[in-house]
């Protein structure tokens, strides 16, 4: 949301427009939420620090002369809170657990990786002081906060703030070290670690340090460390987390008091329902989109209606009425139709128990991906290139429970060669009825207690896998600006496609998949596709030219 945007959403909030303060809250929680959660690692006091935060910017609102500058006052109040719990803190809640550790949350509801997982994991071994300054830096990083900000936060100059922030980064390399080392198999380590109790600490990282830097195993680098800067910038802001709750009667300002203070219906049921519930059965997957199995003792799901794009479950369309269902099959094609004329369209679903035509064999030498064998994008710019000749996978995960809304598609840029949509799989289509789903979910899509992710009128309804076949090169850009939405992109090969479409409901899915393929240049092209390369992605015309 750009800067002009927000000036007038606040100086609305300013002026008593409740809709305003709706929008202000709600935008601005999870910011919050990340700061908190990081400074305090996941501490059972971020629900209050957070609440507090959020309650005494709502009530301050009105002191703010410049709303440009919003943001680095509402951080500074977040500090501020993180500094006042830690000066409150009596030595016997030193020892409390902790409701949840939030570096754990950012590896697991964002599937991190790699080296990637191990900065957030290194987390657990920073003091306090430089936990607070990292959860800044974090954000700066990503982009969510410039150091100007960061440095008014906590209440520095610019010059000191680089200072405190190289001698962090410091300590964080040298934890980012640790946990590889615990990650091997060092027997002197071993010895050395035979009376700790597994919690991290700062008495600890010192001694461990101090092995990692006369230990030829440990201290030998078996791959290239990437600097931490440069993994930060593809952790997203983690989701508010499941059961998230902020209570205004806790903060000392009651329901009815907030009323009266001119506090909208839909702001205080914000602050004081949970953000997100889960059932049983449920599973957080990338971006905090929900993907719902089935406990191992419960029975296959079976819709009691076929679900189709505009069965109940279909999300409503605002701007403009449905479109009609085509007749003809959507890989249908006229004859005289040359490569790059078919388009996906909006499509009715198969039913569930309706297997698979065969999918054609087309040759595979194998894809190369710039993100390597799983390339996960959660946000707008995002970006793999893929090259070579064989088959695509690119998994959807919508969170409409996030920020619902319009969903601006996905593009194919650059394109040389030629590109094929051959297969959907995944068990199921995203706007099929979920048994079990989590609260305010009756789809993939969303449903009438979180809102909707809507597609742009035409556009193909998506499985969870999408399968596309590519010989010659492209690039895929995730273009996220209504809906919050997730592209994981994964390499694969014909046998992978097969198995997955073939999987129907007699084995647990929701249904069998489709092939699209016709095995001709005839095969439908992805929409979104263009040889050319603009500069946004996102202009990217609905209907293919290629």
């Amino acid at each position: 949301m750009d800067s002009q945007h927000w000036r007038a959403v606040i100086t609305a909030a300013q002026a008593g427009d409740r809709r305003a303060l709706d929008e202000l809250v709600e935008g601005w929680l999870p910011l919050v939420y990340n700061i908190v959660g990081r400074a305090l690692n996941g501490h059972a006091d971020v629900d209050d620090v957070v609440q507090e935060t959020m309650l005494r910017a709502v009530g301050n609102l009105g002191s703010l002369r410049d709303p440009d500058s919003f943001r680095s006052w509402l951080v500074a109040i977040a500090m501020r809170q993180i500094r006042d719990r830690a000066r409150r803190r009596t030595p016997d809640r030193l020892e409390e657990a902790a409701a949840s550790d939030f570096a754990e949350l950012t590896v697991l509801r964002l599937q991190l990786e790699g080296q990637r997982r191990e900065v957030a994991e290194a987390v657990r071994w920073l003091d306090d002081e430089d936990r607070h300054l990292l959860s800044l830096w974090w954000l700066e990083v990503a982009g969510e906060l410039t150091r100007r900000e960061l440095a008014a936060a906590v209440g520095i100059t610019r010059q000191h703030a680089a200072v405190r922030v190289q001698r962090m980064k410091e300590r964080l390399e040298t934890s980012r070290g640790i946990v590889r080392a615990l990650d091997g198999a060092c027997p002197d380590l071993r010895e050395v670690t035979g009376r700790w109790n597994g919690r991290p600490d700062s008495v600890w990282r010192k001694r461990l340090a101090r092995h990692l830097r006369g230990c030829g195993y440990c201290g030998g680098t078996r791959e290239s460390v990437v600097p931490a800067e440069r993994l930060l910038v593809g952790i997203a802001l983690v989701p508010l987390p499941v059961g998230f709750t902020l209570s205004l009667a806790l903060g000392g300002k009651t329901a009815a008091a907030a009323t009266s203070a001119g506090w909208s219906a839909k702001l205080l049921g914000a602050l004081t329902k949970p953000a997100v519930a889960m059932t049983a059965g449920a599973t957080i997957v990338a971006g905090g989109a929900y993907v719902v199995t089935q406990p191992p003792d419960a029975p296959p799901p079976r819709p009691a209606v076929t679900p189709t794009a505009t069965a109940g479950s279909a999300p409503p369309r605002t701007s403009a009425p449905p479109a009609p269902t085509p007749k003809s099959s959507p890989t249908a094609t006229k004859k005289a139709d040359p490569y790059g004329t078919v388009v996906d369209a909006v499509d009715r679903a198969p039913d569930p128990n309706a297997r698979p035509a065969a999918l054609p064999r087309r040759p595979e030498s194998g894809i190369t991906s710039t993100g390597g064998p799983k390339s996960v994008m959660q946000h707008r710019g995002d970006s793999v290139t893929l090259t070579g000749r064989g088959y695509v996978l690119v998994r959807w995960q919508i969170s409409p429970g996030s920020r619902p809304g319009a969903l601006v598609m996905p593009s194919w840029t650059g394109l040389k060669g030629r590109l094929f949509h051959v297969a959907s799989g995944g068990w199921r289509r995203m706007d099929d009825p979920l048994a079990g789903a989590p609260n305010g979910y009756a789809t993939g899509m969303g449903g009438p207690g979180i809102g909707y992710a809507v597609l742009p009128p035409g556009t193909q309804q998506m499985w969870q896998n999408e399968y596309f076949y590519l010989d010659g090169s492209v690039t895929l850009t995730q273009n996220e600006r209504g809906c919050d939405y997730g592209l994981t992109v994964f390499p694969s090969n014909r046998d992978a496609v097969v198995e997955d479409i073939d999987t129907g409901p007699d084995r647990g899915a929701l249904r069998y998949g489709l092939v699209r393929d016709t095995g001709t240049d005839s095969a439908p092209v992805p929409q979104y596709v263009t040889r050319a390369t603009p500069a946004d992605p996102a202009t990217v015309p609905q209907r293919s030219r290629v």
